[in-house]
């Protein structure tokens, strides 16, 4: 066991209390490697029941990140559904924060706290039964297909034009409804006037749960200008700030923006908002349809 290992684990269980991180017994005898080395990790603070197996290679940190094995059942009353949440939440921090040569357990542990927390603040919108059947029927008026750009209604509030957006299809599931849009700009100023105008000329996207937004802008002399904003829907922002640098995406902004239905969707919502977006970036003809393989690629 390497010495950064050894004082990983005496960290986290000083930062978090004993027996956060400990040896996993039953593993011992049916090790593959005598230097492989399995652990319970149980997270802390009452964000959850749930505990994990993780696994830490003869390579870590400096080569390999730790495997998340799976749950680890101890005969406690989660939610169910919960385990697997958090076991994909985990999955995911650690895939995200990982660096060869760092130890990376106390940056996911509070990566995955915040999303916990974040998934247990919009259960709590699941008791307003009246305001999704209005977010329903506000978001019906968006299902025809030809709607490509809808015109405000900010006449008056000194916004300038309308602009410019494409929209994407909606994506729909367990009720909470997800369509983006796209338009080009210029300078950052310009965004956040085309986010404002957004805002309020539409009363249905102001009335959303979240708008999420993100855009990268290359200004003069070699210059660039990238952001991005959850809006309340944590880690969001980022990720899709993230996907426009994998695509190659510039002088571009995007809106996503999320009607909650009144059940969680765990990290499923990541993919949700990201293929919003990309659907929006194809129709708006910055990307374009792989057909055969079923991707997209950047047009030429």
């Amino acid at each position: 066991m390497s010495e950064q290992l050894l004082d990983e684990l005496e960290a986290i269980n000083s930062i978090y209390g004993d027996n956060t991180l400990v040896p996993d017994s039953s593993s011992s005898s049916s090790s593959s490697s005598p230097s492989t080395q399995t652990y319970i990790l149980t997270l802390p603070d009452g964000v959850t029941t749930s505990t994990l197996r993780l696994q830490f290679p003869p390579g870590y940190p400096d080569t390999e990140p730790p495997i998340v094995l799976g749950t680890h059942s101890t005969g406690s009353t989660a939610k169910r559904g919960s385990a697997a949440r958090d076991l994909a939440l985990f999955r995911d921090a650690v895939g995200e924060v990982y660096e060869p040569g760092q130890v990376c357990l106390f940056d996911a542990i509070e990566q995955v706290k915040e999303l916990i927390a974040a998934v247990a603040e919009a259960e709590k919108e699941d008791d307003h039964q009246d305001e999704e059947e209005d977010d329903e029927k506000r978001i019906s008026s968006y299902d025809e297909p030809h709607h490509d750009v809808i015109p405000g209604d900010a006449t008056g509030l000194g916004l300038g034009p309308e602009p410019p957006w494409t929209l994407s299809v909606p994506l729909i599931e367990l009720k909470s409804t997800f369509i983006a849009r796209c338009a080009p700009v210029s300078s950052p100023q310009q965004a956040a006037q085309y986010l404002q105008h957004l805002l309020a000329s539409d009363k249905r996207v102001r009335a959303a749960t979240h708008n999420i937004t993100a855009w990268r802008i290359r200004g003069p002399n070699g210059t660039s200008f990238q952001d991005c904003d959850d809006d309340g829907e944590t880690a969001a922002g980022g990720r899709l700030l993230h996907l426009m640098q994998l695509m190659d995406l510039w002088d571009t902004m995007v809106v996503v923006t999320r009607w909650y239905g009144g059940q969680k969707l765990g990290p499923r919502r990541f993919a949700l908002i990201n293929g919003a977006a990309r659907d929006a970036f194809v129709r708006a003809g910055l990307v374009e349809e792989d057909k055969e393989g079923g991707g997209k690629k950047k047009k030429k």
